[in-house]
């Protein structure tokens, strides 16, 4: 018989971001091995209460259908997954799904408990979850260490992934810089403007893909800058539309202040993109500067400037870093990355 494993993320497809990716596809590759089962917030009226994955994977959307949905979560979510009668619980983010683990102590002790930590901004009652888990993972090497400084020594680092074949192939766009995220002040857009208006490469062009509190903001600050005509502000743009970004980008730069792994960075590589991140969190688990894309210090305008102008000046480099990268983002596709969960849930369940 099948061990049966209950999910636990606050959001889920249509409503996924990078972080929620391990939820779906873990499961999605997993499935003839588990019996596995989604739980998650509503969060809209317009979604029903039951339904599936595209891989036939059941969810189900907790709550009465709106955003105060995620704050409910973590009581109704540890309700509904005791109801399952798992044989284990995995919560993915160790936010509204990591307290619901916590709960679930209580309302499931039987079930064993696996936490996967995927955020460095995240601080309330993070070290309760850590400790409430009979196994936990990490995907970076900067949340390992918050794992340790918890007590925790016993960590399994599995980075999340990304699926190759949703990668196109595309002519690039010469000139063609592209920033792909949130539009937070985390994310260090604003330092990423101030260092394209000092690219003077000709036809250097900076797509920026993502919403968020900041973007009008940043779209003001472009047209100070006097960059507004070289600049495009797409907005959101879903999956796999968004893929076809990457493939016709030269540059992909993230300059991010905070980040725990970086996703996008990886899809970048994928999409043989030469990449300039920042190093912090865990980017540099993913960016090897001079091997696989470049690295600067955040906040540094001048670091940021030369890279861009170098990348796209510079067709030999440009190309060989495109390549490294290719090579490195296939070994995080998720059937990959699937097996070292697996590996987890058979070590935590005998």
């Amino acid at each position: 018989m099948k061990k049966r494993i209950v999910i636990l993320s606050a959001f889920a497809t249509p409503l996924r971001s990078g972080a929620e990716a391990c939820s779906e596809e873990v499961p999605s590759v997993l499935k003839d091995r588990f019996d596995f089962v989604l739980i998650t917030a509503r969060m809209s009226r317009n979604l029903p209460r039951r339904g599936a994955l595209e891989s036939g994977i059941p969810v189900l959307r907790l709550g009465c259908g709106c955003k105060f949905d995620k704050w409910l979560f973590p009581f109704l979510a540890s309700i509904a997954a005791a109801r399952q009668h798992p044989h284990i619980i995995h919560a993915v983010l160790e936010s509204y799904a990591g307290l619901a683990l916590v709960f679930c102590r209580f309302t499931a002790p039987r079930a064993k408990r696996v936490l996967t930590c995927q955020s460095t901004n995240t601080q309330l009652l993070v070290q309760m979850m850590h400790c409430s888990a009979d196994a936990v993972t990490a995907i970076s090497s900067a949340l390992v260490e918050r794992a340790k400084r918890f007590g925790r020594g016993d960590i399994a680092l599995i980075p999340n992934g990304l699926k190759l074949q949703d990668i196109p192939r595309a002519a690039k766009v010469p000139g063609r810089v592209l920033f792909v995220g949130r539009q937070e002040k985390m994310k260090g857009i604003d330092t990423l403007l101030c260092a394209f208006a000092q690219v003077r490469h000709p036809g250097a062009h900076l797509h920026l893909v993502g919403s968020g509190s900041q973007k009008k903001s940043y779209e003001k600050f472009a047209d100070e800058l006097g960059i507004a005509d070289r600049t495009t502000f797409l907005g959101y743009v879903p999956l796999p539309d968004v893929y076809q970004e990457f493939a016709e980008a030269q540059v992909f730069c993230g300059l991010s202040r905070s980040e725990a792994l970086g996703n996008v960075f990886l899809e970048a590589q994928a999409a043989e993109c030469a990449v300039i991140g920042t190093r912090v969190g865990g980017i540099p688990d993913i960016v090897e500067d001079g091997k696989n894309g470049v690295l600067v210090e955040p906040d540094n305008v001048a670091q940021a400037a030369h890279a861009i102008e170098k990348l796209l000046s510079d067709d030999v480099l440009r190309s060989a870093l495109g390549s490294a990268g290719l090579q490195h983002a296939a070994h995080y596709d998720w059937s990959q990355i699937a097996e070292k969960y697996a590996v987890v849930y058979e070590a935590v369940s005998d």
